[in-house]
């Protein structure tokens, strides 16, 4: 990797002041699993690496406003151990168990889940996030089997966070700290698509750092995460649902819908979500919402199977959601 200078500030101020205006001036270290092997591929080479363990607060996770705030260095260990994720946030507790490395849930963050860089291999291997070569797409014709079924213009990676689908559902937002002031933003805004090279897949500038995850109470509504891959060792899941459905009841009374792994931002599947709303669930209209949230899909040419796992994935949620077998 390049050689870097390694700064460990005690306040969010100095971390803050240690950014720079673009992404090669500094990266942040939290956990540092992706970041290590973005250095090592010489994916990033940052002039300067700024780790944030050493912030008083940041590896606080506590109740806030009737939910939970968690701090950019809380552990995906410590998350899903937590007896308040485990009581309120089901979906959050079952996306935390796909991330089957105990390595990885005792080093890696909930912030830096939400801030790692697409696992696309054209970008693993310096082809840039839209995977292009001579202003043409690699993608198209190319290896695309894991890439999205739900592309957004150019950019055809799929958004990699286990965490994601699951906190849009539940409304959450993300606190960011800058050299210009502090900011919230929706979790559903923080994914983007970008339009070019020069752009990130996330909303956050080369000065800001993610401080805090605030999730709403869940207010007694049901919730699952529900993922379909090829193994249970360490990998990425080929598709993804979350749901929270509030009941009333045996009756739907909302419901939220969310795709993971399929898409190069997490894929809220609204159409179905409201046409959920008055129903019972039951296998059959499980089965229904999955078809309906997979309506819109645009496959690529050898991923088409990704299709048939996204529905099935939105069915298993919403059945183990409502106590189902599934």
């Amino acid at each position: 990797m390049q050689n870097f200078e390694y700064a460990n500030p005690g306040t969010l101020a100095e971390a803050t002041g240690l950014l720079g205006s673009t992404w090669d001036d500094a990266a942040i270290l939290a956990g540092g699993t992706d970041l290590l092997s973005l250095l090592k591929d010489y994916r990033m080479a940052p002039k300067r690496v700024v780790n944030i363990k050493s912030i008083k607060g940041l590896d606080k996770l506590a109740k806030s406003g009737g939910g939970l705030s968690v701090g950019a260095a809380v552990t995906v260990d410590d998350f899903m151990e937590s007896a308040a994720v485990k009581s309120e946030y089901p979906a959050l507790v079952q996306a935390a168990r796909g991330i089957t490395s105990p390595q990885i849930r005792n080093m890696g963050t909930v912030a830096g889940d939400l801030c790692q860089r697409p696992r696309c291999w054209y970008f693993r291997n310096g082809y840039g996030l839209l995977g292009m070569q001579n202003g043409k797409s690699l993608i198209d014709a190319g290896e695309n089997r894991y890439h999205a079924i739900f592309p957004q213009g150019a950019a055809k990676f799929v958004s990699a966070s286990s965490f994601a689908p699951a906190l849009i559902a539940l409304g959450a937002k993300v606190k960011i700290a800058g050299k210009s002031g502090n900011r919230e933003v929706a979790l559903a805004e923080f994914f983007v698509a970008p339009k070019n090279e020069a752009e990130r897949e996330i909303a956050l500038k080369p000065d800001e750092i993610v401080t805090e995850i605030l999730i709403p109470s869940a207010g007694g509504a049901k919730s699952a995460t529900y993922e379909v891959r090829h193994k249970d060792a360490l990998d990425w899941p080929l598709a993804t649902a979350s749901v929270v459905v509030k009941m009333n009841g045996n009756s739907v009374a909302s419901a939220k819908i969310v795709m993971g792994h399929v898409g190069p931002t997490p894929v809220s599947a609204d159409k179905a979500a409201a046409w959920l709303a008055g129903k019972t669930i039951t296998a059959e209209t499980a089965e229904a919402a999955g078809k309906a949230a997979v309506e819109s899909a645009m496959p690529l040419s050898q991923n088409a199977y990704k299709v048939q796992l996204a529905k099935v994935a939105v069915k298993r949620a919403l059945m183990m959601a409502a106590g189902l077998s599934v």
